[in-house]
């Protein structure tokens, strides 16, 4: 079973959420895929900013979603 990483992103302040986002990687295992997830989701929340995270209150989490390989 191969896995794929979702993002969300959110503003706490709103309740507004962005679609959904599907990395293009699919993953070997949910180990690869969380650890993917923790690390891309500090990577945008530092490319953001501190003044727009802290402003719009901005959230990322993240799903591993489980496919069948074909």
């Amino acid at each position: 079973m191969k896995f794929i990483l979702i993002l969300y992103m959110c503003s706490m302040n709103t309740g507004a959420c962005l679609p959904p986002y599907e990395w293009p990687v699919q993953f070997k295992d949910a180990y690869e895929c969380s650890i993917a997830g923790y690390e891309e989701s500090a990577r945008k929340l530092k490319e953001i900013g501190p003044e727009e995270v802290n402003k719009n209150r901005i959230s990322i989490t993240f799903s591993c979603a489980g496919i069948q390989e074909t």
